[in-house]
């Protein structure tokens, strides 16, 4: 999605994966279930197939005692014993290969960013996974990724299917796999670096800025489907949505998700597609419009390595490294009636395409490297782009990031970034040195 003139920054990092993003575990789970978080996490926030089943499950496993009653229409209530609150902080410093004008390089972030967690079983059924971030690059507070479901099991043929719906505020934040956008390696970078001004559409350009409802189903925990549509829900500005606004949704975007998985005792496949179709008014809430289609393929790999003796008194994480690999691929086709009316684009029609792959390893020590490629190309257009001074969208490059976890639920991270490509310029010049601290309590 070329974003261009329409001050959509929320999604312009998600061109190379390098904007600060918010992807995390959240202890209330562990609290909830009685489970320690390596159950639900190789490391987070990657999921494990016990976690990936938790989350299908509508977040509602629980080992706490609760206090239940019944009132006189036999309506049963539970809620858990303890409070569903946990918290992250993340404080990080940057620098770049070139200062940015004017301004100090080595910038210092405390807090980078602060979220509190609410997320628990509310009912047998009915979990939620809610997030508010203050942000220091913002200097403000705001709802951030929210994920509430209903889910149930019952059986198809001689299978059992867990089946269920959702309520979200983001494309794919309800995905349980790692290639999609959502939740796809960076799990945090700097959030005053500069980024590719380029993004897809399910790349972020919608997250916060929609309500999703959609059903999903698990056949046999092999085969997944999930399809939902989305409307727009601003936060902040007019409400409801008027001539100020822009990027409104024309009536519902459509989302769908298919995957199929299969896992042994030490090591896990999965192969999966996704897409999304919208109709947005660049500005306004009438009128013609943008249409801007993806389509995405994406696959997960993840090996046990090592001994499985279990960990000793004081042991972190036992004998046992894991080695997991993600690739994905999305197309976006777009037609582009209003900004070509409007001469924001020099062409009718234009088309974007996202390359990601990523390996990494974490020992049983707990240290952790991981390699990964991004690649965003598309068409020519001379007045898209020309905010940049570019004709073409293109940027491409390589991260490297080393990790310490000492605990689980504690972060130190060593990041690199180096552009090969940066908005269809061959340059350096915004090659990112990133050292994060990120703790979930």
């Amino acid at each position: 999605m070329a974003l261009a003139g329409r001050g959509a920054s929320a999604a312009a990092a998600g061109a190379a994966g390098t904007g600060a993003v918010h992807r995390e575990p959240i202890p209330s789970f562990s609290r909830q279930t009685g489970l320690r978080c390596g159950q639900c996490h190789t490391t987070f926030p990657q999921l494990t197939p016990f976690g990936r089943r938790f989350k299908l499950n509508g977040y509602t496993l629980t080992g706490l005692r609760m206090i239940e009653a019944e009132d006189t229409s036999e309506r049963p209530l539970k809620l858990d014993l303890i409070p569903p609150g946990s918290a992250m902080l993340q404080a990080s410093i940057t620098r770049t290969s070139k200062a940015q004008s004017g301004a100090v390089n080595g910038g210092v972030e405390f807090p980078q960013a602060l979220s509190i967690f609410l997320g628990e079983a509310i009912t047998p059924r009915v979990g939620t996974f809610l997030q508010l971030t203050y942000e220091a690059s913002s200097g403000a507070l705001a709802v951030d990724n929210a994920d509430i479901r209903y889910a149930n099991h019952g059986r198809l043929g001689s299978r059992e299917v867990i089946y269920g719906a959702t309520l979200n505020n983001n494309p794919t934040v309800q995905d349980v796999w790692n290639g999609v956008p959502a939740w796809r390696f960076p799990f945090a970078t700097s959030s005053i670096a500069p980024t590719p001004g380029v993004a897809l559409l399910a790349d972020g350009a919608l997250a916060q800025r929609v309500a999703g409802l959609g059903a999903y189903a698990l056949w046999d925990n092999r085969v997944y489907g999930e399809f939902s549509v989305y409307r727009s829900a601003f936060q902040g500005g007019h409400h409801p949505p008027d001539s100020s606004a822009t990027g409104v949704v024309r009536r519902v975007a459509p989302y769908w998700r298919a995957a199929w998985q299969h896992g042994s005792r030490r090591q896990y496949l999965q192969l999966g597609t996704y897409g999304m179709s919208a109709r947005l008014y660049p500005r306004g809430v009438g009128g013609i419009t943008d249409r801007y289609t993806d389509v995405g393929l994406d696959a997960q790999y993840e090996r046990r390595v090592g001994s499985a003796r279990r960990a000793r008194p004081g042991e972190q994480g036992g004998t046992e490294g894991h080695v997991t690999a993600h690739a994905s691929w999305t197309g976006e086709w777009q037609r582009l009636d209003a900004s070509f009316a409007a001469g924001r684009s020099a062409n009718l029609r234009n088309t974007l395409h996202d390359l990601r792959i990523d390996a990494s390893y974490y020992a049983p020590s707990r240290v952790g490297f991981t390699v990964a490629y991004f690649s965003v190309t598309g068409s020519v257009d001379d007045s898209l782009y020309a905010a940049y001074g570019a004709r073409r969208p293109d940027s491409d490059g390589v991260i490297g990031e080393l990790d310490f976890l000492p605990w689980l639920n504690a972060r130190f991270t060593l990041q690199y970034v180096a552009y090969g490509k940066f908005n269809g310029s061959r340059t350096g010049d915004n090659n990112t040195l990133y050292l994060l601290t990120w703790l979930v309590f």
